[in-house]
């Protein structure tokens, strides 16, 4: 008998208040305003840990939300993801408080520099006994570049350009800078460190210049498992190169096939294999012990969604609330003064109410179900073995609810039909969770090729 492909389960997280789900924040017993309390990272953990989740993937920016009404202002009163704090600092706390649970954390190539950051995710390799991934991102937002010193974005392919000098500095600090048995810790001589297997990387780039050697030893993983979020061109060579685990989507099948598609290819191209990643998709899922009862929660979320988060988030150059909903969006944006070309969110033919109307569903495509357990497990399912998906990232409508919800009724649904396992008693690394292949980055890896010292 073939053996049932695994699901990979994710929560997708965010250290905001406001992180997808607009205006839900406000629900009843949510606890996204306690995003900046310890408590509620470790009580997260906890449930995610016993719920029989692999990891949490915890997204990130690096700017406001600021086209939307031209300021920041629709951003800072809907929450969306304005407060927002840093992700690398709540893993050592989720950490403490679990054995098993992975995590995915976002930062971006484009403004800072490559030497601090190895040293940053090598110490959470420590800290996580291997648990730790990096979903590497470029920033897209037009106040992150104004944050840094930039008057404008840096254009969409030179960004992955920067990425990819980023990734080689990293990847010699990671496997090349020490050997595997540099650490001696002999009392008896008071040696610490063999300094003949630690090297310099003398690293002289078109952005960066860095000596070396890394200063943190080599962690369970060395690089942490590389995520990536990604569908456009110059992304997708990119992800062929580099990227283990990608998170993308598309609103069907057929679109998250064709992006899988690209992507295999280009890690084939690589000679790494068209195995080499693992792609998981965004989904919503709304559980109920009865159909009326998903039913209602489900309904409920529509209510409460914030159409005006949404259009600040898509930093929409119009309000479309602001027109009568007869009319078409093309018309709305005469009005407005703007292309209809820069609404992307919308068909410039449709009306202004059939566009908000569609925002309000969310991002409800192929990877949403509302329904029993067993309903939820079916689609999943179909996910898994129709689409290729590979895992979940589960959107949060309501924390903690959500995720207890999927842990306490579809988890064990899943386990019956052996797509969640039981855990082995000792605690395993991210990457030997995802490709039980052991901790370390693949041969073909292009980061690999450091190792020893080699080719630096």
């Amino acid at each position: 008998m073939t053996e049932r492909k695994k699901l990979i389960l994710n929560l997708f997280e965010m250290n905001t208040v406001s992180h997808i789900t607009h205006g839900l924040w406000a629900l009843p017993g949510n606890n996204r305003e306690r995003y900046a309390d310890i408590g509620y990272w470790t009580e997260l953990a906890e449930l995610l840990e016993d719920g029989g989740f692999d990891g949490v993937f915890l997204a990130d920016v690096i700017g406001a939300y600021d086209v939307f009404g031209g300021d920041f202002s629709a951003a800072a009163e809907e929450g969306l993801q304005l407060p927002s704090n840093d992700p690398l600092l709540v893993v050592p706390v989720m950490a403490a408080a679990t054995r098993h649970l992975g995590f995915g954390v976002t930062f971006a190539t484009t403004y800072e520099p490559p030497f601090p950051f190895a040293r940053r995710m090598s110490t959470l390799d420590h800290l996580t006994n291997g648990r730790i991934g990096w979903n590497i991102v470029t920033s897209y937002l037009p106040n992150a570049a104004r944050n840094f010193g930039l008057r404008d974005e840096i254009p969409h392919d030179e960004r992955y350009a920067i990425a990819h000098e980023f990734l080689d500095v990293v990847y010699k600090l990671w496997e090349g800078s020490w050997d595997d048995d540099a650490i001696v810790a002999d009392r008896d001589t008071g040696v610490f460190a063999d300094p003949t297997k630690v090297r310099y990387i003398n690293h002289e780039g078109p952005r960066h210049s860095v000596a070396g050697p890394h200063l943190a030893a080599p962690s369970r993983q060395r690089t942490p498992v590389l995520y990536q979020a990604t569908g456009s061109p110059a992304g997708v060579a990119f992800a062929g190169k580099h990227a283990e685990v990608v998170f993308t989507g598309g609103r069907t099948a057929d679109d998250f096939r064709r992006t899988a598609g690209a992507i295999r290819e280009a890690a084939h191209t690589e000679g790494r294999g068209e195995d080499a990643v693992r792609f998981l998709v965004q989904a919503g899922v709304v559980v109920g012990r009865t159909e009326e009862e998903a039913s209602d929660k489900w309904r409920l979320y529509q209510e409460r969604t914030s159409v005006r988060g949404i259009l600040a988030h898509a930093s929409s150059p119009i309000d479309l609330t602001a027109y009568p909903r007869e009319w078409t969006v093309e018309r709305a944006a005469a009005a407005a003064g703007v292309p209809s070309t820069t609404i992307p969110y919308a068909n410039p033919k449709s009306t202004v109410g059939e566009a908000l109307d569609a925002l309000r569903g969310g991002r409800e495509g192929r990877f949403f179900v509302a329904g029993t357990p067993s309903v939820v497990a079916d689609e999943i399912e179909r996910w898994l073995d129709e689409d290729g998906v590979d895992g979940i990232n589960l959107r949060q409508y309501h924390s903690f609810d959500t995720a207890r919800d999927f842990a306490e009724l579809v988890v064990p649904e899943l386990r019956k039909r052996g797509r969640i396992l039981e855990r082995p008693a000792e605690p395993r690394s991210l990457r030997d969770v995802l490709f039980g292949a052991g901790d370390r980055i693949p041969e073909a890896h292009t980061a690999a090729r450091y190792r020893g010292g080699a080719n630096l």
